[in-house]
């Protein structure tokens, strides 16, 4: 059986230890050198980048977000171990947790590690599809010929030189198609390495809860389950036709993911359409000033990656999910773009107040869409708000100061709430 050691990159037959270092940190599989389709995770990237950059804070529990009222935008793997996960509130992350370090988010800072490992990926492979600063597919099919080892080593080698030289870890799924390199990248996480083969596919998706397949929310999973459909097993009980007449598009997509068939090609640079950034809440809320403060964290993460990315947008999106699950989506084109998160708050909080929806709700999100490039932004004022022209100078020299001296060295009070 073909194995590799993902410390020296040798390969051999398979073994406990690598013949060559001896070390254990070995991926052996029969199908290794026949697949070409991964998918790679960084490991709790915004919090690994904050531990490289503020080594004191290797061994402590690090939770990246807002402050005292604000919530989780992620964790370190110690903080996780304690219970603490994305999207909490932070006083119950600390609750839990309660000598975790809380940093504030520094967009720019990770935009600029994310480009640094897409250029590492660019050496392997044209084809490459990010999902996110932090992930990405890539299909390596061809590529053995070019560089001299099958994709399995490249991919070994792309996550040691992520460690060695950007200080950041992450963790490989390959396999035959992006549903089950995505699948297989979270089976050994962190800093790790696994395959699902063509030939054992069946097998390993059967045992598996449906909430395993990606796109599978609560609501689905809540349909689902009255249908008596709790695993992947249950599902391949039931006809393409049925479940296409029970649950439509989502029953085809259903069919085919539980027999492991997934046809999408890994894309490469596709357009970016919009920039957004969500929090379901763990338990459904109506507070006024609880929404209002995600309102402008959610604005301030968004402009902070358009500020990462040099785009700005023409258009804020609200999006709303009530307790009953019902969804209210709301959209309003601006005078020009922008990537300020002072407008972007303002126009997200009219949509808010227009929206007709009643509370509680359990998920909040906002968006900048038409994208364009971020000379075109910002450029006409608000001749209806003579002070926008004030507070965007204001937030301007917010950032400078921030990348000068920190994100915690200023910060609006509505960011506490």
């Amino acid at each position: 059986m073909p194995a590799l050691c993902r410390d020296c990159l040798t390969a051999f037959s398979a073994g406990v230890r690598c013949p060559a270092c001896r070390s254990p940190r070995v991926v052996a599989h029969v199908e290794l050198n026949r697949l070409s389709i991964a998918h790679m995770d960084c490991d709790a990237f915004y919090a690994s980048v904050e531990k490289r950059d503020n080594p004191a804070l290797r061994d402590h529990p690090v939770i990246v977000g807002g402050g005292q009222r604000g919530v989780v935008s992620t964790c370190c793997y110690l903080a996780r171990i304690r219970g603490v996960r994305s999207a909490m509130p932070m006083f119950q992350a600390l609750k839990l947790c309660p000598e975790a370090v809380v940093v504030r988010p520094r967009m720019r800072v990770y935009a600029e590690v994310s480009r640094a490992i897409r250029a590492r990926m660019e050496e392997m492979t044209p084809a490459i599809e990010p999902l996110s600063l932090d992930e990405a597919f890539l299909d390596l099919s061809g590529t053995e010929r070019l560089h001299g080892v099958p994709p399995a080593t490249m991919l070994a080698r792309l996550t040691k030189r992520m460690e060695e030289e950007l200080g950041v870890t992450g963790s490989v799924g390959l396999s035959h198609n992006k549903f089950l390199a995505k699948i297989a990248s979270d089976l050994d996480k962190p800093r790790g390495f696994s395959v699902i083969g063509r030939a054992e596919t069946q097998a390993f998706l059967a045992p598996q809860p449906v909430r395993l397949i990606w796109g599978v929310g609560t609501a689905t999973q809540a349909a689902l389950d009255r249908a008596g459909i709790r695993t992947i097993a249950d599902l391949l009980r039931w006809s393409r036709e049925d479940l296409s007449a029970r649950f439509g598009q989502m029953g085809d997509r259903l069919w085919h993911l539980a027999r492991g068939e997934d046809r999408r090609r890994v894309s490469r640079d596709q357009p970016m359409k919009s920039i957004s950034k969500e929090t379901t809440f763990h338990e459904d809320t109506a507070d006024p000033d609880l929404l209002d403060g995600h309102l402008w964290r959610l604005a301030e993460q968004v402009a902070d990656r358009a500020k990462a990315r040099g785009l700005a947008g023409r258009t804020v999106t609200l999006k709303l999910k009530r307790g009953d699950f019902q969804l209210v989506a709301r959209r309003h084109a601006l005078a020009d773009a922008t990537q300020l998160a002072d407008r972007i708050y303002h126009a997200a909080r009219a949509l808010f107040d227009h929206a007709g929806a009643a509370g509680p709700f359990r998920l909040i999100g906002v968006g900048i869409a038409d994208l364009v490039p971020e000379d075109r932004a910002d450029r006409l004022g608000d001749l209806l708000d003579p002070e926008a022209v004030r507070r965007a100078a204001a937030e301007r020299a917010t950032d400078l100061i921030r990348a000068r001296f920190g994100p915690e060295a200023i910060m609006k009070g509505r960011a506490l709430r």
